[in-house]
């Protein structure tokens, strides 16, 4: 008995209490406009694991060892005229005036470079600048070029590419700011515009990267991208809405509801303190999205009403009470689909998954109060309102589908087969991708910067290798060493990876210093050697200076660090498998603990462990939606029919995937929780017109299922042209995952609009002597109407029964 007053109860409220429930949602609205300024955008990139992760863990190590890695910005320029006397001291400028600014910690240029030298007499190394006065003729700044080039082999591939002449600077910006706003601060104020006006001033092309340089500007798009969104998903929902109902007055009270939507999508970000990522940055356009459906469903429901009674305030009421439980149930399912992301232990996802459900359920509550509200204060629509009810483009459109349902079902079947098959070679073609910026706008110029550093130097993704010699001082032991060159071996021999860097460089660099700065003594010393060379390493501050970046101040721990290009992650594997094999070989476990590490590691073990939980959110998401199903239905048979129709677009999505190369990566393994979770919304509403019409017509089910296919058929037609178009918008984002998302959750929703129309029908007349029976279709715990209701019988009381009940 509750349950069957329920609604009609909540109806009485809602109309009862128009005025207050106003003012407490205006009260909510404005508090949640205030914490909008408690939003904070990310300044760092994805943390796909979970904290506690071994992987996670590692990182954190190193981190705590040598500090932040990620705070090299890199400017480089390929021009032969830099090699003339004014250009090249104004690239030297440039460097000194950006080593003003508080934010830099230092930088290194050619102007800043110190040949290592032997002091016989002190037996020490010195250091000495590679060129006293700064040089006035092109013929001096030739002399600097050839004696950088060919005598100083220890700053090739970090200052320099001998083959095509480029020469870079290196910015090492302030550690403790890498991951706040005040490196955006530096980059858009101080850095763009220093480097805008060298450009201008001396004509030259200037590259930019480095991974602070590369987050703030690829976050920046992220900021730009949220109100182009916003302003497409609000214009095309609100312009295909028109089109539908041809009203201005229903198409304004959507957008209004949609609208307040968005701002407690941004106020509860700022409420609960989460950064906006480029998954957080899709909510507010996804409230539209989804929020105008429910619109769609209960103006639909209002002006029907309206058509076949014309009373406007029991119109009003069975708005609420017939379509209000159906539309919570669409709901509910739509935001288990993206609550499954809260279980995947994710910090990114997590956040992900409770705001979208929190938000999803939010814009349901406001549909369901201001649309009935708003509408009881005004005038009933006019006939002109309702015509679009009974147009005759969407009469050929359903008697098609009737057709097709009653007459071609062996085709129906044959057509699901060939697409199965054809969907699982597709699925055996998908790859994985891990990249770290593959998803990044590739027509900006900062991705273009990217592609040039990584054909120059090999690469701009740190990969860090950590030498653990489990003894203090143990990294400088020529055996330490020599394992450590035989490493750097394989590193030079993979052609992703770039020449590291390590404190053999400046081993290296101390012997051809030793022996007069002949560049052919640019190696490790011998057992001999490394005695009196080691004698002037002692003596000397400068190597003490260069040597804390590479080893740790105890000596037990050592970094090797190169830098990797943009490649998938099954080439990734393939390495870190390489590397490993080697590490194995010369670093026996007791004596070494050798671990790699580096952001470009991190993210791509994260991605394989999002991979991993995707088959675990999927699987939620199914079986939340089947309790859902049993709950309703109480039948196991009906479940199983309800989930064929809704996997096969999951399936028909992963085909095209593998087809069009399109990788499993972060931004895509979301669609297929987030469209299983919209697209069973039909499921639903089919189903349970079904079962009434069942009850009806005597368990007769053809005359059930096309009775039911002409009632339900227009709605989600209508909700699922919203939703294909609403999804759509996201592919004119710059961001590659961003737009592989928006494509493949509208084509899978395309899909299953089709299978629920088509499939699900098919199956149910199929099966008829299987599934129509009362013990199939017990009675269910609760009533769920249809998006296109069965006629009502008026009593004249404020309880309102079905025909098929009584």
């Amino acid at each position: 008995m509750f349950l069957k007053n329920f609604w009609p109860v909540v109806s009485r409220i809602i109309l009862k209490g128009r005025i207050p429930i106003l003012i407490i949602l205006a009260v909510i609205t404005y508090f949640l406009s205030t914490q909008m300024q408690h939003m904070r955008f990310s300044h760092s990139e994805a943390n796909l694991l979970p904290r506690n992760h071994e992987v996670n863990i590692q990182y954190n190590k190193f981190l705590e060892i040598f500090g932040e890695e990620g705070n090299l910005i890199i400017l480089a320029t390929q021009d032969s005229s830099i090699f003339t006397s004014k250009k090249f001291n104004n690239w030297n400028v440039l460097s000194r005036t950006l080593n003003t600014f508080p934010e830099v910690d230092f930088t290194v240029s050619i102007g800043d470079i110190k040949k290592l030298k032997k002091d016989t007499k002190k037996k020490q190394f010195i250091v000495e600048p590679l060129y006293e006065n700064e040089p006035t003729t092109d013929a001096e700044v030739k002399k600097i070029k050839d004696e950088l080039f060919n005598n100083l082999p220890f700053f090739d591939n970090f200052l320099f590419n001998k083959k095509t002449g480029t020469i870079r600077t290196v910015i090492y910006i302030k550690k403790d700011i890498v991951n706040t706003s005040k490196r955006k601060d530096f980059i858009f104020n101080s850095l763009n515009p220093a480097i805008e006006k060298f450009e201008k001033d001396n004509n030259l092309d200037v590259k930019v990267s480095g991974m602070p340089y590369i987050r703030t500007m690829n976050s920046q798009n992220i900021i730009d991208e949220i109100g182009i969104f916003l302003g497409l998903a609000l214009a095309i929902t609100s312009f295909i809405f028109f089109l539908f109902f041809r009203s201005f007055r229903a198409t304004f009270i959507t957008m209004l509801v949609v609208s307040i939507g968005v701002i407690w999508a941004f106020g509860f970000i700022g409420w609960f303190g989460y950064e906006i990522s480029v998954l957080t940055a899709l909510i507010p356009p996804l409230i539209i999205v989804i929020g105008v459906p429910n619109c769609i469903f209960l103006i639909n429901k209002y002006q029907h009403e309206v058509k076949t009674h014309g009373n406007q305030a029991k119109s009003l009421q069975r708005v609420i009470s017939k379509i209000g439980n159906a539309t919570l149930m669409t709901n509910v399912t739509t935001a288990s689909g993206f609550a499954t992301f809260i279980f995947t232990r994710s910090q990114l996802l997590n956040e992900f998954g409770i705001i979208a459900s929190i938000n999803i359920m939010a814009i349901f509550i406001l549909s369901l109060l201001i649309i009935p509200i708003i509408y009881s204060f005004l005038p009933k629509p006019k006939e002109k309102h309702l015509q679009h009810l009974e147009r005759k483009w969407i009469e050929r459109i359903i008697d098609w589908m009737e057709n097709t349902v009653r007459h071609k079902r062996i085709a129906v079947y044959i057509s699901t087969v060939l697409i199965i098959v054809t969907s699982i070679i597709g699925v055996y073609m998908i790859r994985v991708s891990g990249s770290l910026i593959e998803d990044m706008p590739k027509g900006k110029p900062f991705f273009k910067d990217i592609v040039f550093f990584e054909k120059e130097f090999g690469g701009i993704m740190p990969l860090e290798i950590i030498v653990d010699t489990k003894r203090k001082k143990g990294v400088m032991k020529l055996s330490t060493l020599k394992r450590m060159d035989r490493l750097n071996e394989i590193i030079d021999e993979i052609p992703e990876l770039s020449p590291s860097v390590s404190v053999l460089n400046l081993v290296k660099y101390s012997k051809q210093a030793y022996y007069n700065g002949n560049p052919k003594y640019y190696q490790l010393p011998t057992n001999q050697e490394r005695s009196f060379i080691l004698s002037y390493t002692k003596n000397s501050d400068v190597n003490s200076d260069l040597l804390k970046n590479f080893v740790d101040s105890t000596g037990q721990y050592a970094r090797i660090t190169t830098f990797m290009k943009d490649i998938g992650t099954d080439k990734m594997e393939r390495i870190e498998e390489r590397l490993q094999a080697r590490i194995d070989k010369e670093f026996p476990k007791e004596n070494f603990n050798v671990t790699m590490t580096g952001k470009a590691l991190v993210f791509l073990k994260g991605t394989n462990y999002l991979i991993r939980n995707l088959v675990i959110s999927l699987s939620l998401a199914i079986l939340l939606i089947s309790l859902f199903m049993a709950w309703m239905f109480k039948s196991f048979r009906m479940i199983i029919i309800s989930l064929i129709p809704n996997v096969l677009p999951l399936l028909v999505t992963a085909g095209l995937m593998g087809f069009l190369g399109v990788p499993i990566k972060p931004s895509t393994i979301l669609v297929f929780s987030i469209a299983f979770g919209i697209s069973v919304d039909d499921t639903i509403h089919f189903l349970a017109k079904y079962r009434q019409e069942l009850q009806a017509n005597n368990w007769k089910v053809r005359k059930s299922v096309y009775r039911a296919l002409r009632e339900t058929g227009l709605s989600m037609f209508y909700t699922s042209i919203v939703l294909f178009f609403g999804f759509l918008v996201f592919i004119v984002s710059s961001f590659g995952g961003t737009i592989a998302l928006g494509g493949l959750v509208s084509v899978t929703l395309l899909f299953a609009m089709v299978s629920n129309l088509l499939l699900l029908p098919s199956l149910l007349l199929s099966l008829e002597q299987r599934i129509a029976n009362k013990k199939t279709f017990k009675k269910p715990a609760i009533q769920i109407l249809p998006k296109e209701d069965v006629s009502i019988e008026d009593n004249d009381t404020d309880e309102i029964e079905l025909k098929t009940d009584k």
